[in-house]
C-alpha cells in the first residue's frame, strides 16, 4: 500500500522522486522519504507525515544526482514516525519497500546474533537492508546479493536497492507488490504505479512475480530468481495527464462522483447488441457451451468491490439462474470452500487489480482448477494478468482513497457478464432488450442526480453533527447500503452501519431515538410497501430520517424532510442509482465536518498486503 519511485538517467533524479511521489500519495501518507545517489554517496532525507512535510524540509537541502529513489508509505510494521520511515539505509546499502516480510523476526535474531547489526527501527525492511548488505560481503555484483538475500525471505516486496560501490545502477524486485519500468532513451524510471510516470514516459514493462530487474540509464535486463534472463514486450500506458488531476474540483472525490456519466458511458461502448438483447464482451475467454453447465459464481472481493459484488449476486441470479456465491478475499483466501471446480466460474473484482487478498484468493481458485474473470480498472495490474479473462472498468484513475467510479462500473460491469451469460441459458431477448434499455438511460438519469447536489449538500450541513448512522435497505438495495454505510465511515468518520430493513428489528432497533440519523434507501420497487412498514418501525422510534426514494414519491415527505431522490428508473439500475446521492452525501458530510477528504486517516487506496 506504499508507494514507490525510482529514477537513473541523465536529468536530476530529486524532481522526478517528488513529482512520482506526490502522484502516489494516496497510495499511504504516513511518511515519505527520498534518497539521492551522487559522487559515491546516498543521501537520505525522511519525514513523518504526508509529503508536503518532505518537500518543505528539502527546500534546505540541495540534492543533485541522476539517481535515486522514493518512497511514501502506509504503516504495517512499526507506527509512523521518521525512524520507521522509508528509505532505509545501512552502511552503502539503502532500500524502498512495499510488501511484508514473514519472517522478518527470524531473519533480524540472526542477523544480531550472527553478524553483530544493528537494528534500530521496528521495521521488517530494515531487517532486509541489512539482510542484502551481509550478502553483499560474499556475493557480487549488486543483483547477486540481493537475489541471494530474497531467497531466505518469506513475504512479499516490491524492492528498489541502491548500493554506492555500484553507482551506475538501481536492482529492483517484485514479488506480490506491483512494479513497472518506465523506458526512455537516456533513463529508466521504476514504479509501483502508472502514475507517479506517466509525465516521462508512456512505454512500460511490467514485472512478474519473483523476477529481479537491473536498471542503467536507458537500458534494463529482467532475471528470474534462478538468474535466467526473462524477455518482456514493452506496452503502452493509456492515461492522459488531465485524469490525474482536480480539473478545477476542490476535491479528487468529487471530480470522479462527477464523472459517472462519462465513465459509465465508456464500459458501455461497443459493449451492448441491442438488437440481440445481450453484450459482447471477447474478454472473457469463455466458450458458449461452457455456460451450460455453470452452477455457481464465486465472488471474491474486499471493500467497496464487495459491496458491488453482493449488488451483481442480487442481478447476477435473476439474469442467469445461476446462484451466487460472495465472500471478502480475507476470508476466502484462508477457509475451505466447498468448489465444483467444473461448474463453478470464479469472478475476481478490484478497481487496482493490485490487491493482496484478492489475488491470493485467484491463486487458490486457479490451483482448484477454476476458471476466473477479472473485473479490473488498471490495465496491465496483476490481476488483469494472471485471470483466464475479464472485463476492463474502463472508469480511469481513481486518486481519492474512496472509491466512487469504480463501484459503479464493477457493477455495470457484472451486469455486463449477466446479460452475456443470461442471454445464452434463460434470459430472453425481451428481456435483455429491457436491461440494454436501462443501462442506456443511465448516463442522463445520473447526471439528473449529480445537477441536485446543491440540494444534497445542504442536507448534509443540517445532519453533519450526526457521530453514528444506521443505513437500511432491501434486496439491492441492501448492499447499497451496505456501501453508502461504508463512505460515510471513510470519509466523514461517522460511526455507521448497514443492515437489511428486514433484519432490523432483530437488534439494530434499540439503537434508534431522536438523535439517531436513519438513512433508509427506499426508491419505488416490488418491496416498496414492505420498506414502507419498516420505515414506519423507524418512525415510531423518532429515528431522525435520510431518505434515498424515487422522484414524484411525496408521501416520504410525510417522513421526513430529508429527502434524496433519483429518476423514475428500472429495477435493473436502481442499485447504481441509488448509490450517487449517497456518494455525494458522504462528500459533503466529510466536507461539513473538516475532514481530509480525499486521503481520509489511516486509510490507503491500493491495499498489497494482508
Amino acid at each position: 500500500m506504499c508507494g514507490i519511485i525510482g529514477y537513473i538517467g541523465e536529468d536530476s533524479a530529486l524532481p522526478v522522486l517528488i513529482s512520482g511521489l506526490r502522484r502516489m500519495e494516496y497510495r499511504g501518507y504516513d511518511s515519505a522519504g527520498v534518497a539521492i545517489l551522487d559522487g559515491g554517496h546516498t543521501t537520505v532525507l525522511k519525514r513523518q507525515g504526508k509529503l508536503v512535510n518532505l518537500a518543505t524540509a528539502l527546500e534546505d537541502h540541495k540534492l543533485s544526482g541522476h539517481v535515486g529513489i522514493g518512497h511514501t508509505r502506509w504503516a504495517t510494521h512499526g507506527v509512523p514516525n521518521e525512524l520507521n520511515a522509508h528509505p532505509h539505509q545501512t552502511g552503502k546499502i539503502t532500500v524502498v519497500h512495499n510488501g511484508i516480510i514473514e519472517n522478518y523476526a527470524e531473519i533480524k535474531e540472526e542477523l544480531i546474533a550472527k553478524h553483530g547489526r544493528k537494528i534500530v527501527s521496528d521495521t521488517d525492511t530494515e531487517v532486509l537492508a541489512h539482510l542484502i548488505a551481509v550478502k553483499t560481503e560474499t556475493e557480487q555484483p549488486l543483483e547477486s546479493a540481493v537475489l541471494a538475500a530474497l531467497l531466505e525471505v518469506e513475504g512479499t516486496f516490491g524492492l528498489l536497492v541502491l548500493d554506492e560501490r555500484e553507482p551506475d545502477k538501481i536492482v529492483a524486485a517484485r514479488r506480490g507488490s506491483p512494479l513497472m519500468l518506465g523506458i526512455a532513451d537516456d533513463a529508466i524510471y521504476i514504479a509501483s504505479d502508472a502514475t507517479a510516470i506517466i509525465s516521462h514516459t508512456d512505454r512500460v514493462v511490467y514485472m512478474d512475480d519473483d523476477e529481479i530487474a537491473i536498471c542503467r540509464a536507458g537500458e534494463y535486463e529482467i532475471l528470474d530468481f534462478e538468474a535466467q534472463a526473462k524477455e518482456h514486450e514493452e506496452q503502452q500506458i493509456k492515461i492522459e495527464i488531465k485524469a490525474i488531476e482536480k480539473a478545477g474540483y476542490d476535491h479528487f472525490l468529487l471530480k470522479e462522483i462527477m464523472e459517472q456519466p462519462k465513465t459509465i458511458a465508456d464500459i458501455l461502448r461497443g459493449r451492448l447488441d441491442a438488437t440481440a438483447g445481450t453484450s459482447h464482451l471477447g474478454g472473457l475467454n469463455l466458450d458458449p457451451s461452457y455456460y451450460q453447465n455453470l452452477t455457481r459464481f464465486q465472488i471474491v472481493a474486499c471493500g467497496t468491490a464487495s459491496y458491488a459484488g453482493i449488488v451483481g449476486k442480487y442481478l447476477l441470479e435473476k439474469m442467469t439462474g445461476i446462484a451466487v456465491d460472495v465472500e471478502v478475499g480475507s476470508e476466502f483466501r484462508y477457509r475451505e470452500p466447498v468448489i465444483a471446480p467444473n461448474t463453478t466460474l470464479g469472478i475476481l473484482v478490484s478497481q487496482s487489480g493490485e490487491t493482496a487478498d484478492t489475488l491470493a484468493s485467484a491463486q487458490e481458485m486457479k490451483r482448484r482448477g477454476m476458471r476466473t474473470l477479472g473485473l479490473v480498472n488498471v490495465v496491465g495490474s496483476t490481476l488483469a494478468r494472471d485471470v483466464d479473462g475479464g472485463v476492463y472498468l474502463h472508469a480511469g484513475p481513481e486518486i481519492s482513497v474512496a472509491s466512487t467510479k469504480a463501484f459503479t462500473a464493477q457493477v455495470i460491469a457484472e451486469m455486463l457478464v449477466g446479460l452475456q451469460i443470461g442471454r445464452a441459458r434463460k434470459l430472453s431477448a425481451v428481456e435483455g432488450k429491457e436491461i440494454i434499455a436501462a443501462l442506456e438511460a443511465l448516463p442522463g438519469q445520473v447526471q439528473q442526480i449529480l445537477d441536485k447536489r446543491s440540494e444534497i449538500q445542504a442536507i448534509a450541513k443540517k445532519l453533519s453533527h450526526h457521530d453514528n448512522a444506521l443505513f437500511l435497505g432491501r434486496d439491492a438495495m441492501y448492499p447499497v447500503a451496505l456501501e453508502g454505510s461504508l463512505k460515510l465511515k471513510e470519509t466523514a468518520y461517522v460511526h455507521s452501519e448497514a443492515y437489511a430493513a428486514g433484519e432490523m428489528k432483530h437488534g439494530a432497533v434499540a439503537l434508534i431515538d431522536e438523535n439517531f440519523l436513519v438513512v433508509f434507501v427506499i426508491p419505488k420497487n416490488d418491496l416498496y410497501d414492505k420498506s414502507r412498514s419498516n420505515l414506519e418501525e423507524v418512525r415510531a422510534r423518532h429515528g431522525q430520517l435520510l431518505l434515498v426514494g424515487t422522484e414524484g414519491d411525496e408521501s416520504l415527505n410525510g417522513f421526513s424532510d430529508n429527502v434524496m431522490t433519483i429518476p423514475d428508473s428500472s429495477p435493473w439500475t436502481q442499485p447504481i442509482l441509488a448509490n450517487i446521492p449517497l456518494q455525494l452525501f458522504a462528500y459533503y458530510m466529510a466536507v461539513e465536518r473538516g475532514n481530509d477528504v480525499d486521503q481520509p486517516r489511516n486509510l490507503a487506496k491500493s491495499v498489497t498486503v494482508e
